[in-house]
């Protein structure tokens, strides 16, 4: 028996079908656009096609994210950050601190030692601390978003930006690249200023160690540096942190079915 979670986030919908084990039978990640409802049927009809299994044959079906009402075929709706805190402990049950960044905004959650939501913290107000602030600075310096980790951990000198805006931001980028900067250098000082905001986050809540991060920018080797220095301890990141919130629906999927 299959069980589906859908995450549909501002940038990606992310698709898990688990068996009744827990067990990730197969995972779907597609670009969001504009029509969740679509989008959301394509992702978990291919997740399906995977496995040789159609749509009406899960037992159920939880929607999660930032476009989870609109999810045609979900049983039941959960917000992300339950989500995401099942998917984390399941994968390494010492989580205690979870980092997520999204394209629109990021969350750090905190749990209990049973894996239950404690309290968390979203900046979704501004884009520095997520991925689009990175996709913009990407299209600013004409790197490819996917070499900004192994780019940054070559930097020699530490450029500093300022402005925690991404507006800002972007026009500081612009004058660091006319002082004859390099980019790498520049992508560091990048990743240190979404840090900022995140290590703010991490401290107000309480950091401690545990920590999982979840979502695309965790595949970022130089975002997790930067975070594991500043933080002073070391970071997990599952094996595809990207479908993790998805992972965490399907959990409770399952659980929900009355299994």
């Amino acid at each position: 028996m299959y069980y589906a979670g859908i995450d549909i986030g501002s940038e990606s919908t992310d698709v898990v079908i688990v068996n009744e084990n827990l067990e990730i039978v197969s995972e779907v990640i597609e670009k969001t656009g504009a029509n969740h409802m679509k989008i959301s049927e394509t992702a978990l009809k291919k997740a399906c096609d995977n496995i040789n299994c159609k749509i009406e044959d899960l037992q159920y079906i939880v929607g999660t994210g930032y476009g989870r009402k609109n999810i045609k075929y979900a049983s039941k709706n959960i917000t992300e950050i339950t989500c995401h805190a099942k998917g984390a402990y399941n994968l390494n049950n010492k989580c205690r601190i979870i980092i997520d960044i999204g394209g629109q905004d990021s969350k750090v959650i905190k749990l209990g030692i049973n894996g239950k939501v404690f309290n968390f913290l979203m900046n979704e107000k501004c884009a520095a601390g997520t991925g689009r602030f990175l996709e913009v600075m990407s299209r600013v310096l004409n790197v490819d978003l996917n070499d900004f980790g192994k780019l940054s951990l070559t930097s020699k000198e530490d450029v500093k930006l300022s402005s925690m805006c991404a507006v800002f931001a972007e026009s500081e980028v612009i004058s660091k690249i006319a002082e004859g900067k390099k980019v790498e250098d520049i992508i560091n000082g990048i990743h240190n200023s979404i840090c900022n905001r995140i290590v703010a986050m991490v401290e107000k809540i309480g950091c401690e160690e545990g920590i999982v991060m979840t979502g695309g920018v965790a595949n970022n080797k130089g975002i997790i540096k930067v975070l594991e220095n500043r933080l002073r301890t070391s970071i997990y990141v599952p094996c595809n942190p990207q479908i993790v919130g998805a992972y965490g629906a399907a959990i409770s999927a399952v659980e929900n079915s009355g299994k």
